[in-house]
């Protein structure tokens, strides 16, 4: 093989390497949604419908604080250690590390704190009452487990989805046993709540060790330290973190924001209905979705074996869409036809109600299995400042919206609002993408920092 074909990896070798890797999340996540229903199943009959939606609001609020104040930060250590990796430069490569050790601290530290606080201040308004205030509170403590995503990017760098596919069983594993045993000894809602924590802790300790040990392995942790550079010499990290974050952060309002809404509006019995149906239209929807966490990577290599040019990279995306495409098409099918009868099957009569929630809700993800490879493939350019602004235009029209959505419908207005939402997020990425770059040398402004070494010398 001639050193120029080593430097740059036919297509089909890329989108084989996409699917293999999804298939190996797909085989855990599969595991993942049959233990995720059946814990979700032992938790509804052993809680009740208003107990089951107490406990849904104070994981929405939870999961919701940790998804504001994490940084994407495995986008991060993806797009800028791709190429220090490839490179041999360890030091660079070391640098991008801590500074996502950094920003993954920082979030731990904001997230517990409004958590605490919250968890009192809000247990009136978003319905879980002053009563279960403490219980909140000592589960918002798993934050401390949700934001650090340095240990994703490592191991999505690494090619080891195959650990990735064994954590997301895991956490399942853990609460189902948790809530069996719950439910056996007809333990209260503060006992559900701690099961559902610990899952989350060994869920983050396993990716913890599996991390580390990819490291120590490539001999990537010698000469290590906390202390150093964080952003100097890499230009326009700082704005990438940001923009990445936000995007991630306006992605919220359409799962644990809405869930917060109808629980505060129509109360916990509708926010568990509604939490039932995104259950079952993220399990259904989830086989896509998982080439999008493979799919970075790979445009990650493409970008930096083939410089600014955006062909390949395009060719992949599009393979990816059409592939996806029919399947989006199906699982619409699938929720109206069976989505009934499966909820009352599994959850028992008295959560039927949920059906129609989450026929809309799963044809606002088949709208998003459309319009999978467009978002990654802005952030892969360089260009997440695109995929931001599409996310807070779209995300504020649909907060915008969304009470008076509830107010008039019920969580059913929510849902309608939801498929909304997701065509415009995906007509807009397309729009974008499009268009092209805004800025010079093929790069968006946002992404470009001219003041970068003033910026950067943390």
């Amino acid at each position: 093989m001639s050193p120029d074909a080593a430097q740059h990896p036919p297509r089909p070798a890329a989108f084989r390497r996409v699917v293999t890797n999804a298939g190996l999340l797909l085989g855990g996540r599969t595991v993942n949604a049959v233990l995720s229903l059946a814990y979700l199943a032992v938790a509804a009959r052993g809680l009740g419908v208003t107990a089951f939606g107490v406990l849904v609001l104070i994981h929405a609020f939870a999961q919701f604080l940790g998804d504001v104040v994490k940084f994407q930060s495995w986008q991060t250590v993806i797009h800028y250690g791709a190429g220090p990796l490839a490179q041999g430069k360890t030091a660079t490569f070391q640098q991008v590390l801590r500074l996502t050790l950094a920003l993954d601290a920082a979030s731990c530290a904001v997230g517990l704190a409004i958590g605490l606080a919250g968890a009192f201040l809000l247990a009136g308004p978003l319905g879980w009452g002053p009563a279960n205030a403490p219980a909140a509170a000592g589960y918002v403590l798993s934050i401390a487990f949700m934001v650090s995503a340095t240990p994703l990017g490592l191991l999505r760098l690494f090619d080891r989805f195959d650990v990735m596919a064994k954590q997301t069983a895991l956490v399942s594993l853990v609460r189902l046993v948790g809530c069996g045993l719950a439910w056996a000894l007809k333990a209260p809602l503060e006992a559900y709540l701690l099961v559902w924590a610990l899952g989350t802790g060994a869920g983050f300790a396993y990716l913890v060790a599996a991390s580390a040990g990819e490291l120590r392995l490539r001999g990537l942790l010698d000469g290590f330290r906390l202390r150093g550079p964080l952003g100097r010499g890499l230009p326009g990290v700082w704005r990438f973190a940001w923009s990445t974050n936000l995007s991630a952060t306006l992605d919220v309002a359409f799962t644990h924001v809405v869930t917060l809404a109808v629980g505060a509006m129509v109360g916990p019995a509708q926010a568990g209905f509604w939490r039932l149906g995104r259950q079952v239209a993220d399990a259904i929807a989830k086989p896509a979705k998982l080439l999008t966490p493979a799919l970075y990577p790979e445009l990650a290599r493409l970008r930096v074996a083939e410089g600014e040019g955006e062909g390949e990279m395009a060719r992949l995306a599009a393979q990816v869409g059409l592939m996806t495409g029919g399947f989006s098409l199906l699982i619409v099918a699938v929720a109206a036809f069976a989505g009934g009868p499966l909820l009352s099957l599994v959850m028992g009569e008295a959560f039927a109600p949920a059906a129609s929630l989450m026929t809309w809700q799963v044809g606002a993800a088949a709208i998003g299995i459309f319009a999978l490879p467009l978002e990654p493939m802005l952030v892969s350019l360089g260009r997440p400042g695109a995929a931001l602004r599409v996310r807070m235009v779209v995300s504020a029209a649909f907060l915008a919206a969304l009470p008076l959505l509830i107010g008039e419908w019920g969580a059913e207005g929510a849902a309608i609002g939801l498929v909304a939402a997701a065509a415009a997020m995906a007509l807009g990425n397309l729009g974008m993408l499009l268009r092209g770059p805004r800025g010079p040398r093929g790069q968006e402004a946002a992404c470009e920092d001219p003041a970068s070494g003033a910026k950067d010398g943390l």
